[in-house]
This record gives structure tokens, C-alpha cells and sequence, in this order.
């Protein structure tokens, strides 16, 4: 695969991905859904942290929400730079198509939320009960401390232990509660692929390997 074809991939993954983020953004209150399925529903947060919503400052507790965000956005973009890198080698070296169109979903995934992280708290006011304005004059937030934009959501079960079930009898019991969106898709399916594909993927290892044994 050349490096336009994986371009292309990377391109059209970040535009789906900030048009739904954009139009969520600018439609949704923090925390207002929208019922699709029993199955799916569209729900919109926003992720101050890693993934899961988890907060830098959680773990280290000396460091301030600000410093984690902070640390955390530098830290997603010195990774971009090495997806890059694998994404240049990968096409110099003629590797296999299901290793660069993998690379490429993830390379777009990253940056996708990059472009929240780093933009969003610029172009946008916040989103607590009241739908966001974009390029306000005065925005929620300023350069690399956006909040990403999460909105997908599969409750695919959404029942209650039987009461019999020691230590949950009578709980809410929720089947994939975490909220995500396409750019997290991405690089999901691009994780994915390389690990149900591997072999092909990575064919010249495989085949040192099997000549060693």
C-alpha cells in the first residue's frame, strides 16, 4: 500500500471523526442521550483524561488536573510522532497492506483525539447545560488542555443480579459501559487487525522464527 492510499485512510478517519465530534459538540448538553437502540445509544461526554476517563492526577496524586492534562496531551503527541515514523518505515519497506492500513487506522485514531485535546478547549465553550458555541469569544479552555468528545454508547445488557448472587444479589449489572467514539474505534480495529492477522502481517519475523526452530 503507498503512503497516498494510507493518507487517504487517515484523512476520511479524522473528518468522520470531528464532524460527529463537531456535531455533538454543538447540538448536546454534557450528558444529554439520545436513545438509538435498546443496544446504542448516543451519549455525550467528555474525557478529561487517558483512556476510561482515567485522570493522571488519579494516579500521582501531587500532580494538579491541570499538569496531568497537560502532561497527557504532550505525551499523545511525542506517540503520534512514533505511529508516524512506524506508518513511514512501514511504507519505505513495502511491508504488507494489512500492516500499513492498520498502522494508518491507528495513526488516524490518535490524532483524531489529538485534535481535540490540543484545539478544542480553544474553539469551543463548554457544554454544562448549555449546547457549545464555536469560536466564541471567550472559549472553555486554551491550547492543549481541550476535553475529547466521547458519544457512543452499547449497554448491550442492562439488568439486575438476582438476589440470590451473593455480594451483587439485587445490583444494576451493565454489560460495556465505556463511551467512546471513532477516533477510539479506530485505533481499536487497527489493534485488531494486527493481532488476528499477525502472521501476516508481520511475514518476514514469522519466517525467521520458524528457520530458527
Amino acid at each position: 500500500m503507498s503512503l497516498k492510499k494510507a493518507s487517504l485512510i487517515i484523512f476520511l478517519v479524522v473528518l468522520v471523526d470531528q464532524i460527529s465530534k463537531i456535531y455533538i459538540k454543538t447540538h448536546f448538553v454534557l450528558g444529554e442521550s439520545v436513545t438509538v437502540f435498546s443496544w446504542f445509544k448516543i451519549l455525550f461526554i467528555e474525557n478529561e483524561g487517558a483512556a476510561w476517563g482515567t485522570k493522571l492526577s488519579d494516579i500521582v496524586p501531587f500532580i494538579s488536573d491541570e499538569t496531568g492534562k497537560m502532561t497527557l496531551t504532550i505525551f499523545r503527541l511525542f506517540a503520534i510522532c512514533g505511529i508516524g515514523y512506524w506508518l513511514y518505515d512501514a511504507v519505505k519497506k513495502e511491508s504488507p497492506r494489512v500492516l500499513i492500513a492498520s498502522i494508518a487506522l491507528i495513526f488516524a485514531g490518535a490524532m483524531g483525539n489529538i485534535v481535540d485535546s490540543v484545539f478544542y478547549g480553544l474553539i469551543f465553550t463548554d457544554s454544562y447545560n448549555q449546547v457549545a458555541t464555536m469560536f466564541p469569544e471567550v472559549p472553555y479552555g486554551s491550547l492543549f488542555h481541550g476535553k475529547v468528545v466521547d458519544m457512543l454508547y452499547f449497554p448491550l445488557i442492562d439488568t439486575t443480579w438476582p438476589d440470590w448472587v451473593p455480594g451483587v444479589g439485587g445490583r444494576n449489572f451493565r454489560f460495556f459501559e465505556p463511551v467512546f467514539n471513532l477516533a477510539d474505534s479506530a485505533i481499536s480495529v487497527g489493534v485488531a487487525i494486527l493481532l488476528l492477522f499477525h502472521k501476516k502481517a508481520f511475514p518476514k519475523k514469522q519466517e525467521e522464527v520458524q528457520e530458527k526452530e
